[in-house]
């Protein structure tokens, strides 16, 4: 049984329950007529008559219900407050929110609407017989409201799907912008002209969005906000959409009904749906595939109908009436724009409209097309171009140029474009200043290059193909760069143009036909490589591809002197010897120059310039062959046979034979037998010399260098023919003349300088004069290589040096002087001071040995010990004037005077020497160790002080470093003789008695070394071991046993 207190509490909440449900109601009821959306307005209708049923004085007294009917007022009342925050969303949100949230309101009044009919059903299931009409109106009531079905419109839900689409920040056109517009005023109850009110809805969304979280609301937001703004820059409907502001009397409007409704432009293929509505195809079209994707049936935007059949039936009516509109109007547009250039002063923005105009004719009445090449249009803008290219500027030429490519789709205007020279002005426009007037140019020239000879006729204009190329290969602007490539690729199959495009660096078109094509085609393109000016990588490029088939030309006699050519030019490159040698070319080569009697003068020319050209760079060719027998370029009979023709041959071969030789004999693997079969051929080297006093120059520039390598292996038998053929002072006479130039000059002083001459030959040839002109130009070269070792010059310094050299081999009083007036030894020191070749510091080395011997062997008296009286005055013709304040020379133990030009350390020049132990090339460090040497050659009682002298200057130090180092050999030899000299004093021996290293190479040398290395180092090992006890005792073990 139930407690008082509990009655109490459960009657209390169901007058709570109650004035809940009153307060709701009330709410419902009160402006209910502002509602506009069905479903809220329903809903306020069930609640209009929940309130009449409630008010019935059963449910007033709520102690006397029983618990089933408080329970059911109680639900009542929640679901009642939960449907009156919905209801408010219809009545206080914005129309707009209302329909993106619209499924969702609808699902929750329907929710809230069952739930009430259920406590309905309670309360009428409780309620007594008593009250049968009462009962009724319940049981209605609560049948009706759970019956009720809250559903969206047509309109709504198709609205709902394209706005939530919107949310996804898909893009739209222009067409399907309008039919949103259009359905949207439709479910907002509006005219879809009343942009005002459009707009002000758009704002009332706006400011429910102020506190929203929705991202998806707020992309609906900003894609209306764009729509509408787009909506209002439509021109009104009596608007035109050509721009023009000249004439616009003569203009006629069009009538209301020629705009699409969607575009709002004037129609160009007007169709009908079902519907009678008239719209442009396109637009309507876009629209219907929207709505597909959008899962909604396509409707009409105007009427909002939804579409049985999407059939679009062509207004044909319509179309004429607009088709007379337009070409009305397009005959005044041309006419206008035929008098604007026609004026004598154009003003830039007339131009402008003009170019405008006549582009939007081309790209949307292409009808139109003969109005505008008729009445001369198309030449007056090419003549625009042709003589206002500069005053107009880079934006007018761009609009000049599109306007052009709009109209070169009408083959009669392109071929009136062509007449008028219109590619030379797109070319022009390949390098303007703005990135449209490029576009235009080049994509207007792709459009010429749809044909053959417009190809040959770009081709054919100065610098086009280098533009287009420099454009396809700029990778800052990829779509330019394509279509500059796409020309380029379509001008390739035009045969015409093969040679313009090889000259611009596009070279596949040419190789393509050379590897491919029949014989005829091939021979045109080995002519065509012949004659061009090659970069070095075009010329890799064309040999890697094309020399094997170039060498089967050569075998065709028709296509033998262009396939020389194309050799020829291709040679010139020294990388590419090696890919003509792998390619078998010098079989042809060599028969065409020595066994073809029957060959052509220019054949055997080209040949020798072609073979000339690659033994001009070591390599390969020394081991190819070139007949069947197997023989080399260097082998008796081909230098027999070049020696012969050079004779005979013609001027221009004979230069290229001149070189064949000299390469051949530069080789250091072919140069030995090459120089073999010159010497010994029959008057080869009388040959030789003929052309050294050649009339042109490239002929005696390689008769010297021949004559020069051929003196640095034979220099006696050399010497002999000179002698005979009374050359020597052709030599002197060359270096000296000024006409001569610089790698004759090198040569004759390097033949000069490795011949060898009579002590009366070289005063003959070598007098003062001589001399001191070769100091100068020593001096000379110094200043021009100032570190570089080019060849010309480092070769001169050669020549030089060993002029001197046969100028230090036997001095006397009257040479001595000359050495100490010119400094001899300052020059031959300071060429160890440049970073020149091994061979100019080798001879640079032996200059100073030369004259510190002489010098030893002047301090040198007949009776020991010396006298210095004596010495002195021997020393006074060398110095030409005595010493104020004499010092005696530790070297020559006697008075040597300062920079007395014949003694290396008062010159000193026994740093620079010892710096030499350290060089790279051993025939350097031999002529170091052979100089430094002369300094302890004596072993008189002054014999100690020199060592002494030398081990201060740290030149025995350095000698035992570098013969620790090195292998037997020649400079071991030497080395050996130095050490084994210094090791006699104590004093080093000494020093050097505990040194393991030198001990473990005297013993190495004295195993391996040759037999005068073995005696020194024999030599040397006992002067340490009867210096010490300890130390013989410490190296005994490393001496071999005898």
């Amino acid at each position: 049984m139930t407690s008082p207190s509990c009655t109490a509490a459960a009657a209390a909440a169901a007058a709570a329950a109650a004035e809940s449900i009153h307060r709701s109601l009330a709410e419902l009821s009160s402006s209910s007529s502002s509602d506009s959306f069905d479903n809220s307005r329903r809903f306020i209708a069930f609640a209009s008559r929940l309130h009449l049923l409630l008010n019935h004085h059963y449910f007033l007294n709520s102690d006397s219900l029983s618990p089933a009917l408080q329970t059911a007022l109680k639900g009542i009342a929640f679901d009642l407050s939960k449907a009156v925050l919905t209801v408010s969303v219809y009545r206080k949100r914005s129309k707009i929110f209302v329909l993106i949230n619209c499924k969702s309101l609808s699902a929750s009044l329907q929710q809230y609407s069952s739930a009430i009919a259920s406590w309905l059903a309670l309360i009428e299931s409780s309620l007594s017989d008593n009250f049968p009409d009462l009962r009724k109106k319940t049981s209605d009531l609560s049948r009706d409201m759970k019956l009720s079905h809250f559903a969206v419109t047509e309109n709504e839900e198709r609205l709902h799907r394209t706005l939530q689409k919107e949310g996804e920040g898909r893009q739209t056109s222009k067409a399907v912008q309008s039919a949103i517009i259009m359905d949207l005023a439709r479910c907002l109850g509006i005219d879809s002209c009343n942009y005002e009110e459009l707009i002000n809805q758009v704002k009332l969304f706006k400011t429910d969005l102020a506190n929203s979280n929705s991202v998806s609301e707020r992309r609906i937001l900003v894609s209306l906000e764009k729509i509408l703004g787009s909506w209002s820059a439509v021109p009104g409907m009596l608007t035109l959409k050509v721009d023009r502001d000249f004439e616009e009397d003569a203009h006629i409007l069009p009538f209301k009904n020629f705009l699409c409704p969607l575009t709002k432009e004037v129609m160009k293929e007007p169709v009908v749906l079902e519907s009678s509505q008239t719209y442009e195809r396109s637009a309507i079209e876009y629209w219907f595939e929207r709505c597909l994707e959008d899962g909604r049936d396509p409707t009409c935007p105007v009427t909002g109908e939804v579409l049985k059949s999407l059939e679009l039936k062509p207004n044909i009516g319509l179309a004429g009436a607009i088709e007379e509109w337009v070409n009305r109007n397009v005959e005044i547009e041309v006419k206008c724009a035929v008098e604007q250039l026609s004026k004598e002063s154009m003003e830039a923005e007339g131009v402008e409209r003009v170019l405008d105009v006549v582009y939007k004719i081309s790209e949307e009445h292409p009808s139109n097309w003969f109005r505008v090449r008729n009445a001369g249009l198309v030449v007056m803008i090419v003549n625009l171009l042709r003589n206002s290219s500069k005053s107009i500027g880079t934006v007018l030429r761009s609009k000049a140029l599109m306007a052009l490519l709009s109209m070169a789709k009408d083959k009669e205007s392109k071929k009136i474009m062509l007449e008028e020279g219109i590619t030379r002005f797109a070319i022009h426009s390949l390098i303007g200043s703005s990135e449209k007037e490029r576009e235009y140019a080049v994509k207007l020239l792709l459009e010429f290059s749809s044909d053959e000879a417009c190809c040959t006729r770009i081709a054919s204009e100065k610098g086009a193909l280098v533009l287009l190329s420099s454009m396809a290969g700029n990778l800052e602007h990829p779509a330019l760069a394509n279509v500059a490539e796409e020309v380029l690729t379509r001008m390739e199959v035009a045969e015409d143009s093969v040679q313009n495009l090889a000259a611009a660096g596009r070279f596949e078109p040419l190789l393509s036909r050379l590897r491919g094509g029949p014989d005829d085609i091939k021979i045109e393109m080995a002519s065509i490589i012949g004659r061009m000016t090659l970069t070095n990588n075009s010329k890799e490029q064309i040999a890697q591809q094309c020399a094997q088939t170039l060498v089967e030309l050569l075998s065709k006699p028709e296509g033998r002197t262009p396939s020389l050519l194309a050799l020829n030019n291709l040679s010139g490159l020294d990388d590419n010897a090696t890919i003509l040698v792998e390619s078998a070319v010098l079989p042809a080569l060599v028969a065409i120059l020595l066994q073809n009697q029957g060959a052509l003068q220019e054949w055997k020319e080209f040949a020798a310039s072609i073979i000339a050209n690659i033994v001009s760079k070591p390599g390969h060719w020394e081991l190819a062959s070139i007949d069947n027998q197997g023989n080399s370029m260097q082998s008796e009979s081909v230098v027999f046979s070049l020696v012969v023709l050079l004779l005979v041959a013609s001027p221009q071969c004979q230069a290229s034979i001149l070189r064949i030789l000299y390469g051949m004999a530069s080789s250091p693997q072919a140069a030995e037998s090459v120089a073999m079969h010159i010497k010994s051929s029959e008057d080869g080297i009388n040959t030789i010399f003929h052309f050294l006093e050649y009339p042109d120059v490239e002929h005696r520039i390689y008769a010297f260098k021949l004559t020069r390598i051929l003196t640095e292996r034979f220099a006696q038998d050399l010497a002999h023919e000179v002698k005979h053929s009374d050359k020597l002072l052709l030599f002197k006479e060359k270096l000296l003349d000024n006409q001569s130039t610089e790698s004759e000059k090198s040569d004759a002083a390097c033949v000069l300088a490795n011949l060898p001459l009579s002590e009366d030959e070289v005063k003959t040839v070598l007098d003062a004069s001589f001399v001191k002109w070769i100091v100068m130009n020593l001096k000379k070269q110094q200043r021009i290589s100032n570190g570089r070792t080019s060849r010309p010059t480092s070769s001169m310094e050669e020549g030089l040096l060993g002029l001197l050299l046969h100028f230090t081999r036997s001095l006397d009083q009257e040479t001595i002087s000359v050495v100490k007036e010119h400094q001899l030894m300052t020059i031959f020191c300071e060429q160890l001071s440049f970073p020149a070749k091994p061979r100019v510091k080798q001879l640079a080395a032996v200059g100073l040995m030369n004259l510190s011997e002489a010098g030893r062997m002047l301090a040198a008296p007949d009776s020991e010990p010396p006298a210095p009286k004596g010495f002195c005055a021997s020393l006074v013709f060398m110095c030409r004037r005595a010493s104020p304040e004499p010092s005696n020379c530790p070297i020559h133990n006697a008075p040597c005077e300062y920079n007395s030009q014949l003694c290396l350390l008062k010159s000193n020049c026994i740093r620079p020497l010892v710096d030499l132990l350290h060089d790279e090339d051993p025939n350097v460090q031999i002529a170091a160790i052979e100089a430094l040497s002369t300094l302890v050659f004596d072993t008189s009682h002054g014999y100690k002080r020199a060592v002494d002298e030398l081990e201060k200057q740290d030149v025995i130090a350095a000698v035992i470093e570098l013969f620790t180092e090195i292998r037997p050999g020649v400079l071991q030899e030497r080395a050996l003789w130095m050490i084994e000299r210094a090791l006699r004093v104590d004093s080093p021996a000494h020093r050097h008695s505990l040194n393991q290293s030198l001990v473990r190479a005297l013993v190495e040398a004295l195993k391996h070394g040759t037999a005068n290395a073995k005696r020194h180092a024999q030599d040397a090992l006992t002067n340490l071991k009867e210096i010490s006890g300890v130390s013989a005792k410490a190296s005994s073990q490393s001496w071999p046993q005898r």
